[in-house]
């Protein structure tokens, strides 16, 4: 056995003192981080723009429930994406639903449709249509925010333009105003 370049040390063997002293040190820390709590977590919302909330009791228009203006043949038709909110300020939620026809194959262009039902009822029913399939447009990044309905509408530029392909890119907005909804248009946002 060949000696060691370094010299022993003593604090290098453990005794049985050493682990009494480990063992406090922990049951210190322990006691101590029951005692010096963060406080709790919440799970409250970032404030920001928001639609005004309905009360807790009015349930949103389920889009299930309603038959939407589309001609899709031997396929049904399919809520693609939808949001719930307060759009006319009257304490019961709307359902904005985008819908199109489930084609096995394409891409089928979408209706973006408004769901109200009167107080105290539970049936859904359609109050305006916001994009007609008829348009030939698709609907992307849709959303529901202080009371506006934002979407980007993706189209054609001509109907030789085929229906893979939209060439067009429209943001658009409708707020309810006046008994309507009215449509704009942020400038700069159409892209060909």
């Amino acid at each position: 056995m060949q000696p060691s370049a370094v010299p022993e040390l003593a604090h290098t063997h453990t005794r049985p003192i050493h682990w009494v002293a480990t063992a406090t040190a922990v049951a210190g820390v322990v006691a101590l981080s029951s005692v010096l709590q963060p406080d709790a977590a919440t799970a409250a919302p970032t404030p920001g723009p928001q639609t005004k909330s309905a009360p807790a009791h009015a349930a949103p228009p389920d889009p299930a429930a309603v038959e939407f203006p589309l001609e899709c043949g031997p396929v049904k038709a399919v809520v693609k994406k939808k949001a719930s909110g307060d759009l006319d300020g009257d304490g019961r939620p709307e359902t904005v639903a985008v819908v199109h026809c489930d084609a096995p194959m394409g891409t089928p262009p979408d209706g973006v449709y408004v769901l109200t039902q009167a107080a105290g009822s539970a049936e859904p029913r359609l109050v305006a249509t916001l994009v007609d399939p008829e348009d030939r447009t698709n609907v992307d990044d849709f959303a529901l925010r202080d009371g506006e309905v934002t979407a980007t509408l993706l189209g054609y530029s001509s109907a030789d333009v085929p229906s893979c392909c939209p060439d067009v890119r429209e943001s658009v907005k409708w707020r309810w105003e006046n008994g309507a909804f009215v449509r704009s248009t942020p400038s700069g946002a159409k892209s060909v």
